[in-house]
């Protein structure tokens, strides 16, 4: 016999004794006796009683209603307004479909943060590109700041270069030829 087999069998054991004293409650009531006095009738009646008060629904609450404030009571008073949406103009068409109209970073977006695209250069573009060749002992900070007068811009640098100078954009090898940003 299985541990859930033992648990139904109690379970059917109590169900039946509980039937069982329904019945003679039901049949005594019916003769018009009393039921025996004695410590086991009494428990029986106390458990009785408690299990109609557990599955009786609960007494339904009473809750007092409040005034609903008026435009001069009080309590309206006290209470402030809403305050209504603002309304964000909508972008123009016109200037959404620009080709040039981008957002402008603020130094509290991440968006000054990003690595800038490589420009596009079209096919017929005869624009002469400006190189460098690493020397022993350069570094992508340290050519940014003399080529391109940024430091900061070896990022973009980078991402122009990724082919060239590999995973590792802190180990550049001399004799590298790096293409520079316009």
């Amino acid at each position: 016999m299985g541990l859930f087999d033992f648990l139904k069998s109690d379970k059917k054991k109590a169900h039946d004794a509980a039937e069982k004293a329904a019945d003679q409650v039901q049949q005594q009531a019916g003769e018009g006796r009393r039921p025996p006095s004695g410590s086991a009738a009494d428990a029986a009646s106390a458990t009785r009683a408690t299990a109609e008060r557990v599955a009786a629904p609960p007494p339904p609450r009473h809750v007092p209603a409040t005034p609903t404030p008026t435009p001069t009571s009080a309590a309206h008073k006290a209470v402030p307004a809403a305050p209504k949406p603002t309304v964000m103009p909508k972008p123009s068409a016109s200037a959404a479909a620009a080709p040039g109209a981008m957002h402008t970073p603020t130094p509290h977006s991440a968006a000054h943060k990003a690595v800038p695209a490589a420009p596009t250069r079209g096919p017929g573009s005869t624009a002469k590109k400006r190189t460098y060749t690493v020397k022993a002992g350069d570094s992508l900070p340290a050519i940014a700041r003399h080529e391109l007068g940024n430091e900061a811009r070896w990022r973009e640098l980078y991402a122009m270069n990724r082919g060239a100078v590999g995973a590792n954009p802190d180990l550049i090898r001399p004799g590298t030829v790096l293409t520079l940003p316009g």
